[in-house]
């Protein structure tokens, strides 16, 4: 059926979700849509629209174009939802991690109990972009929203993340800091901004970064690489202190987890440990997180009891 196929081009070219305004527009009757329903062909994510497809769990970028469809041009991502959008890393999965984030121009906050969290925010045509045909707010505009309705460990996460891609520039931040002067969560989430580093690599190295400045035992530097007898590069270590010669690893659930991976790693931190240097390595794991006491008790342990680095090789 000709009018079905359009209808489904449509819905392909937004993530697979299309209005029943759209839909008429296709051709499609109202009892060929209550039909499609009926089978589960389609699904109806919102009050007169739907996902074309008859996937269980549709993805965030199929449910913010439901929601903009439902709404109007005048909806935007914001927030939280804007930083996954732009694959921004540092927001962990959690209450409320699935909420919709989303300002609509002339209505103010709200909380719906359908996940869907509608912001009174005023935001200008120039903080508004398209990605993957969805409206959101530029990546500058993303943060400043973000570190007003989250904590302190992921909103500079967040911050290192756009950093990091190059979403953002290091001096980019004061003024991002300044111009959320007078909004509700600006006074507290000031200090944070001077907190990020272009240089983590990783949600888990930010959030240990922190828990180090936090104890008073903050990093001397990130991605420190360490060089053999002869100046050839050994490897680089998440966090370190070469002037006291130690080191500390962040190691993910994720890749370090792979056989290539661990493979990789063990070559790397044999090479480490025989290198001129003599850098006490410790290395983290992520549920380590949750004993931030214990994490700089060791560290403070290894920077009192680390052998003084032997000079560098020039490369």
């Amino acid at each position: 059926m000709a009018e079905l196929s359009n209808a489904n081009s449509l819905a392909a070219s937004q993530h697979w979700v299309l209005s029943r305004a759209q839909a008429l527009g296709c051709g499609l009757s109202p009892a060929q849509i209550a039909s499609l329903v009926r089978s589960r062909r389609w699904r109806r994510l919102r009050p007169g629209v739907y996902l074309a497809r008859g996937d269980p769990a549709p993805s965030l970028a199929a449910r913010v174009v439901a929601v903009q469809l439902a709404y109007g041009p005048r909806s935007v991502a914001v927030g939280p939802t804007a930083a996954r959008l732009w694959r921004i890393q540092g927001l962990l999965p959690g209450p409320g991690y699935d909420h919709l984030h989303l300002s609509v121009a002339g209505r103010g906050s709200s909380r719906g109990g359908d996940g869907l969290r509608l912001h009174g925010w005023t935001v200008p045509p120039g903080e508004i972009t398209m990605r993957g045909g969805i409206r959101l707010t530029t990546p500058a505009r993303t943060l400043r929203d973000t570190v007003l309705c989250t904590d302190r460990h992921s909103a500079v996460s967040a911050i290192d993340s756009a950093l990091y891609q190059g979403l953002v520039a290091p001096a980019d931040l004061p003024a991002l800091a300044e111009a959320n002067a007078g909004r509700p969560g600006a006074p507290r989430s000031r200090p944070w901004w001077a907190l990020a580093d272009p240089r983590a690599q990783s949600t888990f190295e930010s959030r240990l970064r922190l828990i180090c400045v936090d104890a008073g035992i903050a990093p001397e530097t990130l991605q420190y690489p360490v060089r053999d007898s002869t100046g050839a590069p050994v490897g680089y270590v998440d966090l370190a202190w070469p002037g006291r010669g130690v080191a500390a690893e962040a190691d993910g659930t994720g890749p370090h987890t792979l056989p290539d991976a661990l493979f990789g790693d063990r070559r790397r931190q044999n090479g480490i440990a025989v290198a001129p240097e003599r850098l006490v390595l410790l290395r983290f794991a992520w549920r380590d997180l949750g004993r931030p006491a214990e994490i700089a008790a060791m560290i403070r342990a290894a920077l009192r009891q680390g052998a003084a680095p032997a000079p560098r090789t020039a490369p």
